[in-house]
């Protein structure tokens, strides 16, 4: 598997393998960044790493980065990480779900390191902190702009892994394109990969044969929105803003905006007042955001859109908010109920009115 390091300056790479956990006060802080997929990818990868440029022009000298790319789960993170740590990193961010089991098992060996992981729910370690994004706000807007939108009453998605944030996100969508389209159905294909450019393609092209004239993603490449624009019906981009590979049918794009995170907590680093947290941010604290709309989407449609968006940055409205059943028709949440945060997070059922089966 093909893995980039890239190095800060040649002093890192050259002089600091010597170094313990702890950044010298006159050094500057060395902060290490591991990814499930390529820098390339244009979208979760990809935004992080805008993140880590942005990190290196806030801070100038005052910090250096390196990232590894295409890392697998387990053993596999689990040396890069220690490498990192052993050449002298100060701080880790490991940016995927399943690191895990190996961010807190390489974070008890360093304990001087800071590590922190994005969705992770897994704190077996003092110096391991945990981040989220609620991207199921974000998914509720489009699926109310699907629901408005869809002409065959068919929306397809493209799905990734049958994990709460994903299963969650199908939900959230499916709700709020219903609400508005009682007729709607979502038609789901589990791709088993966060990033797979030939089979996203492949499961875009048997969406739109089985009637879909919208797709929605929840995996990385550009290639569901490219084939969209290719056959000439509506697509949701991923992660990052991809317009340009697809101007007249890209409808937004949920953004995930991680360098005000990523600058707070190394900032925190450099004072000393680091600690291991558990946050999940949402459009409120800016970590979720949007494409430009695409002008395609009908006036009445937009301004809906946007009242959703404030009334969900206000407080004034969550996504989950009942009278909502489970897929088997099992009371979930009362009316006026909001989902707890811990139900969300372990969320393995489909909504009622959802058709096929979650995976198991």
């Amino acid at each position: 598997m093909k893995r980039r390091i890239l190095l800060a300056t040649s002093a890192f790479a050259l002089g600091l393998s010597a170094l313990s956990g702890a950044a010298l006060a006159d050094d500057p802080l060395k902060v290490g960044f591991i990814y499930i997929g390529p820098v390339g990818d244009h979208g979760w990868t990809f935004t992080h790493d805008q993140a880590r440029v942005a990190v290196e022009e806030h801070f100038g000298d005052a910090v250096e980065t390196n990232y590894v790319e295409n890392v697998a789960y387990g053993a596999d993170a689990e040396r890069v990480m220690s490498q990192m740590a052993l050449s002298g990193v100060d701080m880790i961010f490991a940016t995927s779900f399943g690191y895990g089991p190996d961010v807190n098992s390489v974070a008890q060996r360093f304990p001087d390191v800071a590590f922190e992981h994005a969705t992770g729910y897994i704190q077996e370690a003092p110096n391991v902190g945990l981040y989220n994004a609620r991207f199921y706000e974000g998914r509720a807007v489009i699926g109310h702009i699907a629901g408005r939108m869809t002409e065959t009453n068919t929306i397809g998605y493209i799905a990734s892994f049958p994990i709460p944030e994903v299963i969650m996100g199908i939900n959230s969508a499916y709700l709020h394109a219903r609400a508005v389209n009682p007729d709607v159905q979502f038609r789901v294909v589990w791709a088993y990969s966060w990033y797979d450019p030939a089979q996203e393609a492949a499961a875009a092209e048997a969406l739109i044969e089985q009637g879909a004239d919208i797709l929605m993603q929840h995996t990385d490449s550009t290639a569901p929105v490219t084939i969209a624009q290719d056959r000439g019906i509506l697509a949701f981009g991923q992660a990052s803003d991809m317009t340009a590979f697809a101007p007249e049918s890209h409808l937004t794009a949920i953004l995930d905006e991680w360098a005000p995170y990523y600058i707070d907590r190394i900032q925190a680093r450099i004072d000393g007042n680091w600690e291991a947290g558990n946050v999940w941010h949402g459009i409120v604290d800016g970590m979720v955001g949007f494409a430009p709309m695409n002008e395609r989407i009908p006036a009445d449609v937009l301004e809906e859109a946007e009242a959703m968006i404030a009334a969900i940055e206000a407080g004034e409205y969550h996504p989950f908010t009942g009278p909502i059943n489970r897929q088997d028709g099992s009371a979930w949440l009362a009316e006026g109920e909001v989902a707890p945060d811990g139900d969300l997070l372990g969320m393995d059922f489909y909504v009622e009115g959802m058709t096929g089966d979650v995976p198991n």
